[in-house]
């Protein structure tokens, strides 16, 4: 497992730095974010340092993204919310460089409002198609060197 020495979220995973505990496994742990936007905002880590989600091994995808989904039904129940939002940041709004996936618990009327960053809209249907394409393009060449080309 690599650790980065100066990374908050690591030194949490190896219990050098106090966390409110929710779930630790072998591959990922969570815990209450310490600045949450409701009371039950929990963080979900891989162990392995890896900044972005393009970062994390393929081997390391299902465990995160099935800990996500249990998570979301666990924080919905226990905190009788109407829903949740789940997050995440690669680089640009990532407070911690180390990947985390944020499960934040939802009520009707809570004050949250859709994303956190402005909405735009599309100039018309033809730029939305180009910016489609361009990204189904670099997806299908994603694919064709190689699979999905992530560590």
């Amino acid at each position: 497992m690599t650790l980065a020495l100066t990374c908050a979220f690591c030194a949490i995973v190896t219990g050098s730095a106090p966390a409110h505990m929710v779930l630790e496994e072998p591959d990922v742990v969570a815990f209450l974010d310490a600045r949450p936007l409701f009371g039950g905002h929990v963080l979900l880590v891989p162990r392995l340092h890896v900044e972005t989600l393009a970062d994390l091994p393929g081997p390391l995808v299902e465990p995160l993204f099935l800990r996500a989904r249990s998570l979301t039904v666990a924080l919905e129940a226990a905190l009788d919310a109407g829903g949740s939002f789940v997050a995440i940041n690669n680089r640009v709004s990532q407070s911690v460089p180390h990947l985390h996936v944020h499960v934040v618990p939802r009520r009707p009327k809570d004050g949250l409002r859709g994303f956190f960053w402005p909405r735009t809209r599309y100039a018309d249907d033809d730029e939305a198609a180009a910016v489609a394409g361009a990204i189904a393009s670099a997806h299908r060449s994603l694919l064709e060197a190689g699979g999905e080309r992530m560590p």
